[in-house]
C-alpha cells in the first residue's frame, strides 16, 4: 500500500521546520546587499547558515541506505580537492571552501532522505515548495522593478541590472533568475498536487513566472520549459489541471514574448528576449563567438586528451587552461568549463570522474524509476523532487550553478527527498511497524548546528577581506588590510590577488602570486606574474606567460605590450619564448620564489612595512 500522510494540526516542530525552510530557500536568493570583491558571497554564507538551521529543525536521525552512492560520490569529490592540495599545488585556502560545501551537501542529502521516511514527509517537502514559491514571487518583484522601473533599483534592496531591458534578479545573473523561476513553477505544481494551492492560483503564478523568464532572456529558461513540458507529457499521475498548465508553458512564453514586443513598440523600449536579439544584431552568431560554449568545450576536451587519467587537479582548470596554448582561444577568462561532466573529467581525470558521475547517476536513475511508479503522497513528493534535481542537472550542462551554495544545498535536500521516499513495500513495512526507524542521535543535530555556525563564521571571515576593497575607518593601510586578509582560512585568495597586483611588502606580494594564480588568472595578475618571473631570472618562462596573455587579445594588456612597437631594445614580453613550457613547471615557480623571499626576510629580521598606495582600495579589476 502506498505511503499516505495523515493530515493533523501543525505542531511547534512542523511550524519551526516550515519557517526555517522557507527562510533558507528565500532569503539568500533575494539578498541584494553585497560587499566587493564578490557579489554573492553573503548570499552563499546565508544559505549555509539558514539551511543548517533548517536541518536542525528537521532532526536527522540517521543515514538512509539509498543515499550511500550519492554520499560516496560527494566523498570522492572532497577527497579529490584535498588530494589536489596535499599532492598537487592547490593552496589549502582554495580547498577548504569546496570541501566544506560538499560536506554540507552530504548533510542535506541525509536530512532529506531521513525526512522522507518520517510521518511528516509531505509537510516537510511542502515547506521546501513554499520556500521556492516565495523565492519565485520575491524574485519576480525584483525582476519587474529592474525592467519597468530601473531607476528604483538602489543596489542594496534591489540590484541594478547591468543588461538594459533584461531582468537579472538579485543574484545578478539572468540564468540564475530563470532557474529560480523554474523551481518556483515546480513548487507551485507540487503544492497544487498536495491540495495546498488552488488551480486558479497555479495558472496565475505560472503566467507571472513565465513573464519573468521572458524578461531575463535566458536560453537556459527556454530549455527548462521544455523539461517541464516533458514532465507534463510523461507523468500520467499528475492531475489534469496540473498537466494542462505544464502543457501551456511554451504557449505562455510565446504570448509573453509577443506582449513584451507590443509593449516595447509603444514605449520605444526593448525588453527581455527582444533586448538580447537587438544586442546581437549585426554581430557574429553565438556559435561563432570566440567565447561561445563550444569553444571552451573544445579546449576542455584537449586538456582531457592531454591528462586523461589524473586530470589537471581539482580546482586547477583555469590555471592549466590559461597556460596552455590553443588556436583561437576564447578571449574571456573562464574558470569553469560551463559543463559539469567536462569539469569533472578535466580536473579529476576520466576514471574518477566516471566513478563520481556513475554513482550519482545510478542512484538518480533508480530513484527516478521508483518515483514515476509511486502513487499517493509519496509520488507527489518524489516526482517534483526529481524535476527539481533534473532542472539543476540541465542547467549544469551549460553553466555551473552547483558552485553556489544557494543552489547546491536545496538541490541536495531535494535529492535526499527523492532517494529517501519509500517504495510501496517499504511504506507498508514502516506503517506496520516491521521496520523500526533509527533512534534519534546526537550526530545529526550536531552536524546541522555546526553547519549553521560555519555559515556565520564564513561571513565574518569574508568581512576581513572585504575591508581590502571597501575600507572602513580605522581599518589601516592597504598593505595592513591585505596582510590580515592573507590569513583568512577561506577567502585568502581575494587578499592574495590584491597583494599580487598592488605595491605591498615583498613577502606579501610573493605569497599573493604563489596562491592567487590558482584562483582566477586575468590580465592584471598575468602581467604581475610575468614581471615577477622576469625579475627573478626566469625570463623564458616570463616570455611564455606573456605569450599566453597575448593569446587572450585583451585590451587591458595594451600598455603592457606597447613597448613592442616602439622600443629599440625589446623587453621580455615582446620576445618569443625559446621553447615550450608545461603549465605545471611554470606554476611551480611562485611558491619557490615565495619561500625564498620569506627566508630572506627572516634572515635579515626586518619587519614588513607598507608600500605605496597605502590608503586607497585596490584597482577596480581586482574585484574579479
Amino acid at each position: 500500500m502506498p505511503f499516505v500522510e495523515t493530515r493533523s494540526a501543525p505542531n511547534a516542530t512542523s511550524l519551526a521546520t516550515l519557517l526555517a525552510v522557507v527562510l533558507a530557500a528565500a532569503v539568500p536568493t533575494v539578498l541584494a546587499y553585497h560587499q566587493p570583491p564578490s557579489a554573492t558571497l553573503f548570499s552563499q554564507c546565508l544559505a549555509v547558515l539558514f539551511w543548517g538551521i533548517a536541518a536542525l529543525t528537521m532532526a536527522p536521525r540517521g543515514v538512509v541506505r539509498a543515499t550511500w552512492p550519492v554520499l560516496a560520490s560527494l566523498g570522492l569529490l572532497a577527497g579529490a580537492w584535498l588530494a589536489s592540495w596535499a599532492f598537487g599545488m592547490l593552496p589549502l585556502t582554495l580547498a577548504l571552501l569546496p570541501v566544506g560545501l560538499l560536506a554540507c551537501t552530504a548533510l542535506m542529502v541525509t536530512v532529506g532522505a531521513d525526512a522522507a521516511r518520517q510521518p511528516g514527509a509531505t509537510t516537510a517537502f511542502a515547506a521546501l515548495a513554499w520556500g521556492l514559491l516565495l523565492t519565485g514571487l520575491l524574485s519576480s518583484g525584483v525582476a519587474f522593478v529592474q525592467v519597468f522601473a530601473p531607476e528604483s533599483a538602489d543596489g542594496n534592496w534591489i540590484a541594478k541590472s547591468s543588461l538594459p531591458g533584461r531582468a537579472i534578479g538579485n543574484l545578478r545573473q539572468p540564468n540564475h533568475l530563470c532557474s529560480l523561476m523554474l523551481w518556483a513553477l515546480v513548487a507551485a505544481v507540487a503544492l497544487h498536487e498536495l491540495k495546498r494551492l488552488p488551480r486558479a492560483a497555479l495558472w496565475a503564478l505560472a503566467l507571472v513566472f513565465v513573464v519573468v523568464m521572458e524578461l531575463s532572456a535566458s536560453r537556459t529558461g527556454a530549455a527548462g520549459l521544455a523539461l517541464l513540458l516533458a514532465w507534463g507529457l510523461l507523468d500520467r499521475r499528475l492531475s489534469m489541471g496540473a498537466r494542462q498548465v505544464l502543457w501551456a508553458l511554451p504557449l505562455l512564453f510565446a504570448l509573453a514574448f509577443g506582449a513584451m514586443a507590443w509593449w516595447g513598440s509603444l514605449s520605444q523600449q526593448t525588453f527581455g528576449a527582444g533586448a538580447r536579439l537587438a544586442a546581437a544584431s549585426g554581430l557574429s552568431s553565438a556559435v561563432g563567438s570566440p567565447n561561445a560554449r563550444p569553444n571552451i568545450w573544445r579546449n576542455a576536451l584537449a586538456l582531457i586528451e592531454a591528462n586523461p587519467v589524473a586530470g589537471v587537479g581539482a580546482g586547477e582548470f583555469n590555471l592549466a587552461w590559461s597556460l596552455t596554448p590553443f588556436a583561437n582561444r576564447p578571449t574571456a577568462f573562464f574558470d569553469h568549463t560551463h559543463n559539469l561532466p567536462l569539469q569533472l573529467a578535466v580536473e579529476l581525470g576520466l576514471p574518477l570522474a566516471a566513478l563520481v558521475m556513475g554513482l550519482a547517476g545510478a542512484a538518480l536513475w533508480l530513484a527516478a524509476r521508483r518515483a514515476m511508479a509511486l502513487a499517493g503522497d509519496a509520488g507527489r513528493v518524489a516526482r517534483p523532487a526529481l524535476v527539481l534535481v533534473a532542472i539543476m542537472g540541465l542547467h549544469s550542462l551549460v553553466e555551473y550553478p552547483l558552485w553556489y551554495a544557494y543552489f547546491l544545498l536545496p538541490t541536495g535536500l531535494a535529492f535526499g527527498f527523492l532517494l529517501g521516499t519509500p517504495s510501496p513495500l517499504q511504506a507498508a513495512q514502516l506503517e506496520a511497524g516491521r521496520v523500526k526507524p533509527p533512534r534519534p542521535r546526537l550526530a545529526g543535530p550536531a552536524a546541522a548546528g555546526l553547519m549553521g555556525v560555519a555559515g556565520l563564521v564564513a561571513a565574518m571571515d569574508y568581512r576581513i577581506v572585504a575591508e581590502i576593497y571597501a575600507p572602513t575607518d580605522g581599518s589601516g593601510t592597504l598593505a595592513e588590510r591585505i596582510g590580515r586578509g592573507q590569513f583568512s582560512p577561506l577567502f585568502a585568495h581575494h587578499a592574495d590577488y590584491a597583494a599580487a597586483t598592488n605595491a605591498v611588502p615583498p613577502a606579501s606580494r610573493a605569497l599573493g602570486l604563489a596562491r592567487a594564480t590558482h584562483s582566477l588568472l586575468d590580465t592584471r595578475l598575468m602581467m604581475a606574474w610575468a614581471q615577477q618571473l622576469a625579475d627573478t631570472g626566469h625570463v623564458d618562462e616570463a616570455r611564455w606567460l606573456a605569450q599566453r596573455l597575448r593569446d587572450f587579445r585583451n585590451p587591458d594588456a595594451a600598455e603592457f605590450f606597447a613597448p613592442c612597437d616602439t622600443a629599440d631594445r625589446r623587453p621580455f614580453q615582446c620576445q618569443p619564448p625559446v621553447g615550450p613550457h608545461d603549465w605545471r613547471s611554470v606554476a611551480s615557480l611562485p611558491p619557490l620564489l615565495a619561500r625564498s623571499v620569506a627566508a630572506s626576510a627572516a634572515a635579515v629580521d626586518q619587519p614588513a612595512s607598507g608600500g605605496e598606495n597605502t590608503e586607497g582600495a585596490p584597482g577596480a579589476s581586482a574585484t574579479q
